[in-house]
């Protein structure tokens, strides 16, 4: 069987994930097989797999370093939320179903036979299982039922990592606050301490960790540094929904709604210089675009009325009327269409007493939504295609769907390998179900090639796409770090027990 490492956090983004996936790297280069594990995740940013079942992102990009297949057994349980108080409960990667709150709090411990019978499956083929928290396990109000942090471990008796992040402030109170609201017994399974997203002269750092271990007993194993890395973040706190940094001649907006999920789509445009992506959530902040694009979300009806009641919506219909590229991915694309139907219920968001809304009026689709949820990978082709990007005709496409929503009317832009048509176009209005669009190496370097034209410049070098590749230099630059600064002979201590 397995051996089993823990990463937990002192809140949530403290940096769990990333360092779960450095770890999953290094073992993977000392040459052991390594995968990664979240009993229970809380995203919008999921993935299907081969299989046709869903994941969250996380253990996707863990499973990538650790240079494995993504499989539902590294995240049996998946929480998508559909309201402030509700969440779609995804089991072992299908849809179980939609409860509040406090509906799954009274509930969730009779998932655990889910969670042991997938990590046991795991653990039977795997050397080293990297195992990742959620939030804190300091949390008092939920520890009774926990099945993710303390509780998890104590069922696989797992040794902890505690992670702080000093990045936000105050990191020394985030650990011992955290160590002091723990049971002994939970304070004994802590090995040892990280500091994580540190900046600057770590000399000034030490006193400070002195002192620390006057309070709790827990080692400090690592000062990590605040590292500038291009790797997928599925966590809604992502600072890459800030529009911080980043100028370049082409200008990407995508709205940023409520509950947008899979944002991770666009990680891809952060490999080139020429291209960079801004988040939009005001109508003042669209500005004049080249492009801009409307996500997936989890609530496309409540979404859609949020752009309606706040300008958005105005204000893209008339940017492409004026010839503005608009693309819809998902529930973007069910939006640009004429009508969204619900007959069934399934958005609870629909304005009472109706059962159909008018879309934004800009594809010539209609969608209705439908209780089976599509769980698909594709491959296909981009047929005929209209307006600016006329050039993306012919190129090969690939990604996953995962929609509640059927549509239906002049649908056929994208021809899919199974014989099925795709997502639809008119002028410069483009959609598709397809998340991952933008990974195909030929939609990017033509979109690219497309948009620098129109300014009158053209792409720095041809051949820059391999997606693949240029993550694969990213988790090596992950691993490379963590090396530098975590003890990792301690690490080892631990595996060994």
């Amino acid at each position: 069987m397995a051996k089993a490492i823990m990463i937990q956090g002192t809140m949530s983004n403290a940096g769990k994930s990333i360092l779960a996936a450095g770890l999953c790297r290094i073992f993977k280069q000392d040459g052991y097989r390594v995968a990664p594990f979240k009993s229970q995740n809380m995203a919008l940013n999921s993935y299907i797999t081969r299989e046709g079942l869903e994941m969250g992102r996380a253990q996707v990009v863990q499973a990538e370093a650790a240079g494995t297949e993504p499989s539902v057994l590294m995240n049996p349980i998946l929480l998508k939320p559909s309201s402030e108080t509700g969440s779609q409960v995804i089991v072992n990667g299908e849809v179980w179903r939609t409860m509040s709150a406090r509906e799954y709090f009274k509930i969730k411990k009779t998932l655990i036979p889910h969670i042991l019978r997938a990590y046991e499956e795991l653990a039977e083929s795997y050397d080293i299982i990297v195992i990742e928290g959620a939030g804190s396990p300091a949390e008092i109000n939920l520890k009774a039922d926990d099945i993710v942090n303390m509780g998890l471990a104590k069922l696989l008796d797992a040794p902890v990592l505690l992670v702080g992040d000093i990045d936000r402030g105050g990191v020394f109170a985030q650990l011992v606050g955290t160590v002091m609201l723990l049971e002994e017994e939970e304070r004994r399974r802590i090995r040892g301490l990280i500091i994580n997203k540190f900046r600057g002269d770590q000399t000034i750092l030490n006193p400070g960790i002195e002192m620390l271990q006057r309070y709790i007993p827990n080692p400090v194993v690592g000062v990590v540094p605040y590292m500038d890395l291009d790797i997928e973040d599925e966590d809604s706190l992502s600072e890459k929904l800030e529009n911080r940094g980043k100028q370049a001649p082409v200008d990407i907006a995508v709205i940023r709604f409520p509950r947008l999920s899979n944002f991770t789509d666009f990680d891809v445009f952060s490999q080139r210089k020429s291209m960079a992506v801004r988040y939009v959530s005001r109508p003042e902040q669209l500005k004049t675009p080249d492009m801009i694009i409307l996500p997936g979300t989890k609530s496309t009806v409540s979404d859609l009325l949020w752009m309606r009641q706040n300008g958005l919506e105005a204000k893209i219909q008339r940017a492409a009327e004026a010839g503005t590229i608009v693309l819809g991915i998902c529930g973007g694309y069910q939006m640009l269409g004429e009508s969204l139907r619900d007959d069934l219920g399934i958005e609870a968001d629909m304005p009472e007493g109706k059962t159909q809304i008018r879309g934004m009026g800009l594809l010539p689709i209609r969608t209705e939504f439908c209780r089976e949820k599509t769980r698909t990978r594709k491959q296909g082709i981009i047929g005929s295609t209209s307006g600016r990007l006329s050039a993306l005709e012919g190129a090969a496409v690939s990604g996953y769907e995962i929609h509640m929503g059927e549509s239906s009317g002049e649908v056929g832009w994208i021809s899919l390998a199974d014989a099925k048509q795709d997502g639809c176009c008119l002028g410069n209005v483009y959609g598709t179900y397809l998340h991952g669009f933008f990974d195909s190496a030929q939609i990017m370097e033509r979109l690219e090639a497309i948009l620098l034209a129109e300014k009158g410049m053209t792409p720095d070098a041809a051949g820059q796409w391999d997606r693949n590749a240029y993550k694969e230099k990213q988790y090596d630059r992950l691993a490379d770090t963590l090396r530098a600064h975590l003890d990792m002979e301690a690490v080892y201590g631990m595996l060994k027990g």
